[in-house]
């Protein structure tokens, strides 16, 4: 603005002189280069502002969008998922079966159903669907198992949820989880601190963290209620889950978890009082 208006001024000097000179030929020959010089000036002071108000592309910037592409171009070549040839049998015969649990020398090891619908679709019917007292071992409906493998970081698949919770009946015969409360023995949990649950798409290993009891509680009561966590998407998040099953844990099993950290709980239905459970919770390594 302050160009333009200095530029105003002169040519208001220069179209007084012009008024008073003699020689009309030199002077026109002046307002020409006049012209002239006044126009390139005009447009560099252009070029100068169009610069000025470019946005500029910083190295963070581009190192964004060089990391982008290589995601994109990461995306394009790592192939879909397929579930394990040990399942693969299981998975064509019924679409229910979300992955199989197994803890050795145990008689916990069996696939694991998941109705999104009716998460009690299973309560009393096998892996085929017939009636059964057994039941059958059932993935919570709000859990996210998730599909593809963690050497990908799940960018084949679905990333699992943080805590994977699998219920099932503790019948007297010790089918389905009728020994999980052998875990309430430390020497017990300890030798059988290894679980593996699998997905579909990979192999999975846990291992123990806590074993306690506890029950389902009225909704209004304000208390740990290890059956509500799922995901921790928040350092607190975590910290209040850590921090409660760490209480509530009959013994220290040794293991340490941190935030990020995948779990997996097993529950069961316990007598020592009214809506009595047994939990026990293990903490992922592979």
């Amino acid at each position: 603005m302050k160009f333009m208006e200095s530029m105003k001024v002169s040519f208001g000097y220069f179209v007084d002189w012009l008024g008073k000179a003699k020689n009309k030929k030199i002077v026109v020959m002046i307002a020409v280069i006049l012209v002239l010089i006044i126009g390139i000036r005009v447009f560099d002071r252009i070029k100068i502002e169009n610069v000025k108000n470019t946005p500029k592309t910083s190295a963070v910037d581009n190192e964004k969008a060089k990391a982008n592409a290589n995601a994109e171009s990461n995306n394009s070549i790592i192939e879909k998922p397929k579930v394990l040839d040990q399942y693969q049998e299981y998975a064509e015969k019924n679409k229910d079966l979300i992955g199989w649990i197994k803890i050795p020398d145990t008689k916990i090891d069996g696939p694991v159903m998941f109705t999104k619908e009716d998460e009690n679709f299973y309560l009393n019917k096998d892996f085929e669907k017939k009636d059964s007292q057994n039941g059958s071992f059932i993935m919570d409906s709000d859990a996210i198992v998730g599909s593809g493998t963690r050497k990908t970081d799940y960018l084949d698949g679905t990333k699992p949820s943080t805590n994977l919770i699998i219920h099932g009946h503790n019948m007297k015969s010790g089918e389905m989880f009728g020994e999980l409360e052998l875990y309430k023995d430390r020497v017990y949990g300890l030798q059988h601190g290894v679980i593996y649950f699998d997905s579909l798409y990979e192999e999975r290993e846990y291992e123990l963290i806590a074993a306690f009891f506890t029950k389902v509680y009225l909704e209004e009561e304000d208390v740990f209620k290890y059956y509500q966590f799922f995901q921790a998407n928040t350092q607190a998040e975590f910290d209040d889950f850590y921090k409660n099953i760490k209480m509530l844990s009959i013994y220290d099993t040794g293991v340490e978890a941190s935030y990020k950290d995948e779990f997996i709980t097993l529950s069961t239905c316990s007598y020592q009082e009214d809506e009595g459970r047994f939990v026990v919770i293990a903490k992922r390594r592979k």
